[in-house]
């Protein structure tokens, strides 16, 4: 379970907001966060990675503390075991396809399997200029599951895909998820996406 109890002033598109999350999150589930343009969603994913820091507050795994600002306490981001799927892909533009996954393994079974559950085994000597949107946010996908994270964080990951490949990656994924045991923290804005699967809904508000 992750616990997460924190403050964070962010700067935004429109101006100012105070990011306060005092929840939890489910182990081995997936957990959706919505609410409106903003509102701190992507900060918050961000915050859990390590890649911002809170004002305050704490964030803890099970029994690991990730975060602690009275006890001056932040574990790296390398040291989290986290997986992270950016809204702009973050690819590298001198890389293959098959070279974004070497990057993160050498267990060649495994890339296979994941260039198979992408549909990007006939693209796996492109680069990133020579891919679709689409292809492109696939490869996002894979990559980031390609150290198989016990944390994988995903912002909105499926807004270049089509219904119907959206659909069989996300049946491929919900299988891999529940057999590495992974949880899963999902910003997006729709209600169909492993709604078949263990989900939670987390709405981010003001109030």
């Amino acid at each position: 379970m992750i616990k997460i109890d924190i403050f964070k002033k962010i700067g935004g598109r429109y101006g100012a907001v105070d990011l306060r999350v005092n929840t939890t999150f489910q182990s081995g589930a997936v957990t959706q966060i919505s609410g409106p343009s903003g509102i701190g969603k992507t900060s918050l994913l961000k915050i859990l990675a390590g890649l911002v820091l809170p004002d305050s507050g704490m964030v803890t795994l099970e029994d690991e503390i990730w975060f602690d600002k009275a006890k001056n306490i932040s574990k790296k981001v390398q040291d989290r075991n986290v997986g992270f799927v950016f809204q702009d892909y973050a690819l590298f533009p001198n890389m293959t396809v098959e070279e974004h996954l070497r990057y993160a393994t050498n267990d060649k079974e495994y890339i296979n399997y994941l260039l198979e559950l992408g549909e990007m085994k006939v693209l796996s000597k492109r680069y990133p200029k020579q891919l679709s949107g689409g292809q492109q946010q696939r490869v996002a996908i894979l990559r980031a599951l390609a150290t198989k994270p016990k944390l994988l964080l995903m912002d909105e990951p499926f807004t270049a895909l089509d219904a119907e490949l959206k659909l069989r990656l996300i049946k491929g994924l919900s299988s891999l998820f529940l057999a590495q045991k992974t949880t899963v923290v999902l910003v997006s804005h729709q209600n169909d996406e492993f709604a078949h699967q263990n989900r939670n809904v987390f709405l981010l508000s003001n109030d």
